[in-house]
């Protein structure tokens, strides 16, 4: 790695993006949100996001590792919908 080289630091989260007020939401988890949002946003990662334009994020909460944060995306999409409105 040369001396000008970014070192970018990954940091585990879960986040969760929402259409609109009352729309369709999406929860996901990266060690890159701004990496992911920026996929999501360009129609990199196609699939659900891409098909029903769940672009805005709402939430995001860092984790202390990967594990911690698929533990907690796994919980958040168990949840009843109003449980993660309300969280939002």
């Amino acid at each position: 790695m040369s001396a000008h080289a970014e070192v970018v630091e990954r940091q585990p989260c879960v986040y969760i993006l929402a259409t609109a007020p009352r729309g369709t939401l999406y929860i996901g988890v990266t060690s890159d949100i701004a990496g992911r949002l920026w996929q999501h946003r360009n129609g990199v990662t196609g699939g659900f996001v891409s098909r029903y334009k769940v672009m805005r994020l709402v939430r995001f909460e860092m984790c202390g590792d990967m594990i911690a944060a698929i533990a907690r995306e796994k919980q958040l999409k168990r949840w009843h919908r109003q449980w993660k409105v309300n969280l939002i």
